[in-house]
């Protein structure tokens, strides 16, 4: 059931060429009833019956918001997950925005592994 999110979300990673971002260091795998792409063995963008969601600084899950996103919920009855917002149909559809903003939710996490790695 989730393969057919699995397949869109590796085909959104594969079509990331020319924005920066190093696919070689992106994993696409089943996660719930969806799909998630990881870096380091971190999520960091996620396709489900929610949406396309990433996972960013909370600055910008705030204007991402502003702009008609919404606050990830896997599930109805599960709480929000924290740091990560439902991108708004509107980036969706311009493939400029989309690839800044997963570029950016890239970035967040890599840097959030790092500073992980540094501190212990």
């Amino acid at each position: 059931m989730a393969q057919p999110w699995l397949n869109e979300l590796s085909e959104l990673v594969e079509g990331l060429t020319g924005s920066g971002v190093d696919r070689e260091k992106i994993t696409c795998k089943h996660f719930f009833s969806g799909a998630a792409a990881y870096v380091g063995g971190q999520i960091f963008m996620s396709l489900s019956p929610a949406g396309l969601a990433l996972k960013l600084p909370e600055v910008d899950c705030v204007t991402l918001m502003a702009d008609g996103g919404k606050p990830l919920k896997y599930f109805a009855k599960s709480p929000v997950k924290k740091g990560y917002v439902v991108l708004p149909d509107k980036v969706g559809k311009d493939n400029e925005q989309l690839h800044g903003w997963i570029s950016r939710s890239l970035g967040h996490v890599d840097q959030t592994i790092t500073n992980a790695k540094e501190i212990s």
